[in-house]
């Protein structure tokens, strides 16, 4: 769960949009600093004519502040979806600096174009980082599974698929990339992908067997319910939290009671998952420790966690069928 550390004011639009020329005096003046969320709206929906002006100063920003405004904007972008920063995001994609460009396909989140497809194999294959060609493969997923609903071309979706089985199997390739091939390719209804997780699940490369973890929620393929309720119980925080996650993409029911402990007393980020992984299965008994979660949240003034526990209990809501608590008078603030 993101923390929104920027100001209120992202909720609504601005009277006036900034002109680039008012974002570039912004940006330079608060060199190295959170980017002035005014700027923000002036970064938006940039035409030809205002990027034109923008892209000799972005040139000019150090690497280290251009991260951080691609970082930035990504975080505001999922808070506020009238804010659309592809064009800057295109930008960035082409930077110099592998941690830009690797921000940069972050930014690109919701772009469900074969514009950006085209790129992510790009980058997927050829980029001199690994770490941009782990991310690149990664977003390659979210292509996969809009080809799976049929929301892109087959022969676009095909292509994407081949590409991430060319990665996985490359066995030179770097780790971060092989699993993230895995991950991607998990998306697909191919044959061979309960294979392919098994592989991965009995390798010898610890990254691997954590990525073969989360595949098999992806692949939402009900043989994986007892090896995803036994890792649940792992030593290991990475393959617990993949476990926890998969057990809500599974809607494994039998995993509820796992969930509501390792909500109690894991780490922060397994708990925040072990939370939506409740949401997800619903019924009865997820919803009772939801609602117990909720107060003990507000207790504690823990608003992060509350917010994420309403989250979980509106999904479970609409989940489950045999749920008997009476929202309306609940008071959840």
């Amino acid at each position: 769960m993101i923390e929104n550390n920027h100001d209120d004011n992202l909720d609504v639009n601005p009277t006036k949009k900034p002109s680039i020329d008012e974002v570039i005096t912004l940006l330079q003046e608060g060199a190295n600093e959170h980017i002035p969320s005014s700027a923000y709206y002036g970064l938006s929906d940039l035409d030809d004519v205002s990027i034109q002006s923008f892209e000799p100063v972005w040139q000019t920003l150090s690497a280290d502040y251009k991260r951080k405004i691609v970082t930035e904007l990504a975080e505001a972008s999922e808070f506020n979806f009238d804010l659309n920063f592809n064009v800057l995001g295109y930008l960035a994609l082409n930077d110099e600096d592998a941690s830009v460009r690797g921000s940069a396909i972050d930014l690109l989140w919701d772009d469900d174009s074969l514009n950006l497809l085209s790129r992510l194999i790009d980058l997927a294959e050829s980029d001199d980082s690994p770490q941009v060609r782990a991310a690149a493969t990664s977003e390659l997923g979210r292509f996969i599974l809009l080809g799976e609903y049929g929301d892109i071309p087959e022969k676009e979706a095909i292509l994407a698929q081949d590409v991430a089985i060319s990665l996985l199997n490359d066995t030179v390739e770097d780790i971060q990339v092989r699993r993230r091939a895995l991950e991607a390719i998990s998306n697909s209804s191919l044959e061979f992908i309960p294979e392919a997780i098994e592989e991965a699940y009995e390798s010898d490369e610890h990254l691997m067997r954590v990525s073969a973890v989360f595949a098999m929620g992806r692949s939402y393929d009900q043989r994986w319910t007892e090896t995803v309720l036994r890792e649940m119980r792992n030593d290991d925080p990475e393959i617990r939290y993949e476990a926890a996650r998969a057990a809500g993409e599974l809607e494994i029911e039998e995993a509820v009671t796992l969930l509501g402990q390792l909500a109690v007393a894991d780490e922060r980020e397994i708990k925040q998952v072990a939370i939506w992984s409740l949401g997800e299965i619903g019924g009865t008994q997820a919803m009772r420790l939801l609602t117990a979660l909720a107060e003990d949240a507000e207790e504690a003034e823990d608003e992060d966690l509350h917010e994420a526990i309403e989250d979980a209990i509106g999904y479970a809501s609409m989940v489950g069928s045999d749920i008997d608590v009476d929202f309306e008078s609940r008071d959840w603030n």
